[in-house]
């Protein structure tokens, strides 16, 4: 039988692969002539999904149209995110066309309607996730939906059992692996590191992973990279924890549930962290850490992300459900979470009041050395490393030295201790009458510090001079804001004018 005549299979449409230097975060983008062959062809219009091909390797891209010559019609110009994605060689011809259909997208429609999201669910949303098959809008209509539809302990279990599948897992050879985490919503709260270092002073393991700042002006990871690298691999924590019984490392340069870290870029841009993407997000991580017992840092005050007892208990009642579902055993501590902890507020001055506090610095912080030993005797106790009171055991290790000499060997076996940078811009903001500080909003300060630069520029922040109860003259300095820049400097200005009174004063008598 013969075939009938007719045209030659269409072979895909494909432009020539050019780098553009354009840095779009983590979200893979292609430009292309709105003229071109490809979009008049496939029918793309601007910010369509298009899955991107180039020998064997795929990656799915947001488009833009570019009008005029600065991209020719046979080009495909690439963001940075899109180019160490795909690694394709200069000029070389990539595919493009309409990515197929994502069936975990109807999920996520229904959650926003009420429907809840079972293990399958979780797990398709989270593989496309991490796949880089969601484009920002799809996992903000994620989040929002989790948070706007608060997950059940269910769906914490399977969005955490999901967020671990699709990393890496860190297991060891001790019985008890301890770690700690704070909740967040509270500037200036840097007791990791010096948790870190009391309790692998008492050679308690400690592999502690932490993330960068997800809403505040300054995550675990980013003042910790003050003073020393953070971007560890599986193998060097390993070698860390097992010359010096502890590390303090970024969570996202491994992939322990390596979600998380896309999640939270979202998460910080929409300035929202639900019940449940905390709960899955904390248990996630320490899973995949291989940690057996987590001391919970959890901060309660009007302007922290915790408001009241009330809510704290509905948090650690998810938390303890959850986390006895894997296996895993938490201990909550409910502190004081009324003002920042500690005087800076930004990576470097919170790696500053870090310093005073394992030096034994006159004037060191006392709030901030005061939270860390309760914490850290608080896993001491629960691991079972000291008899009787482990907040006198970790106070100790703090007295004699040890925990100061255990941190900077953690630090020289992570690459080598770092001297915090200085700011180059400060401006104070006075009392306008005396008073008694009565309260600290504290939103309204890490919003400053965020504004100033903070914590892209380490050295950005705010210098906190008063706590609740101070008494105050007019005119004296309540908080300095430092920047790296005058324009920095006076965009945190800006806002101040207008932002009405952050550390609220009573008057005398």
């Amino acid at each position: 039988m013969s075939r009938a005549a007719g045209p030659p299979p269409a072979r895909p449409h494909r432009l020539l692969a050019r780098r553009s230097g354009i840095d779009t975060g983590d979200e893979p983008v292609i430009f292309m002539n709105s003229g071109c062959h490809v979009c008049r062809a496939e029918g793309l219009r601007a910010h369509k999904r298009v899955l991107v091909s180039v020998d064997g390797r795929q990656i799915v891209a947001t488009a833009h149209h570019v009008e005029g010559a600065l991209v020719a019609p046979d080009e495909a110009v690439l963001s940075e995110a899109a180019w160490r994605r795909l690694a394709p060689e200069p000029d070389q011809a990539v595919t493009v066309v309409h990515p197929p259909t994502l069936p975990s997208l109807g999920e996520v429609r229904g959650k926003i309607f009420g429907n809840r999201l079972d293990r399958a669910a979780m797990r398709a949303i989270v593989g496309d996730i991490v796949a880089g098959r969601y484009s920002d809008v799809h996992s903000a209509a994620f989040l929002s939906a989790c948070a706007a539809r608060p997950l059940d302990p269910d769906e914490v279990e399977a969005l955490t059992d999901a967020m671990v599948a699709v990393g890496d897992r860190l297991a060891w050879e001790a019985p008890m692996i301890a770690d700690k985490h704070c909740v967040g919503g509270l500037p200036g709260n840097r007791t990791t590191p010096i948790v870190v270092a009391i309790v692998a002073a008492h050679g308690v393991p400690i592999p502690k992973t932490s993330s960068r700042a997800i809403t505040s002006p300054a995550g675990t990871a980013d003042v910790m990279e003050v003073l020393a690298p953070v971007d560890l691999s599986l193998a060097q924590i390993r070698r860390v924890v097992a010359q010096e019984q502890g590390c303090i490392a970024w969570g996202g340069a491994v992939r322990l549930s390596p979600a998380d870290d896309l999640l939270i870029r979202i998460e910080r841009a929409l300035d929202i962290d639900g019940p449940g993407q905390l709960v899955a997000s904390v248990l996630s991580k320490k899973i995949a850490a291989g940690a057996t017992h987590v001391v919970l840092d959890l901060p309660i005050g009007p302007t922290a992300k915790i408001r009241s007892d009330a809510d704290a208990a509905e948090l650690v009642r998810l938390f303890e459900d959850v986390a006895a579902r894997f296996g895993l055993a938490v201990r909550p501590v409910l502190t004081d979470g009324r003002q920042p902890v500690g005087r800076g507020i930004g990576p470097a001055l919170e790696a500053r009041d870090v310093l005073a506090v394992l030096q034994g610095a006159p004037g060191a912080p006392a709030d901030l050395r005061e939270r860390a030993v309760t914490l850290a005797g608080a896993i001491l106790e629960f691991v079972g490393a000291v008899p009787g009171n482990g907040g006198r055991a970790a106070a100790a290790a703090l007295a004699d030295g040890r925990a100061w000499a255990k941190f900077q060997r953690i630090c020289e076996a992570q690459g080598g201790l770092r001297t915090p940078p200085e700011p180059a811009q400060s401006y104070d903001v006075e009392a306008p009458a005396a008073g008694a500080i009565a309260s600290v909003d504290n939103r309204k300060l890490a919003r400053v510090a965020k504004l100033a630069g903070a914590p892209a520029a380490a050295a950005a922040g705010v210098t906190l001079h008063v706590r609740i109860g101070d008494v105050v003259a007019a005119g004296q300095p309540l908080f300095t804001v430092h920047a790296q820049t005058r324009g920095e400097l006076d965009y945190a200005r800006a806002y101040l004018e207008g932002a009405g009174d952050i550390i609220g004063c009573e008057a005398p008598g």
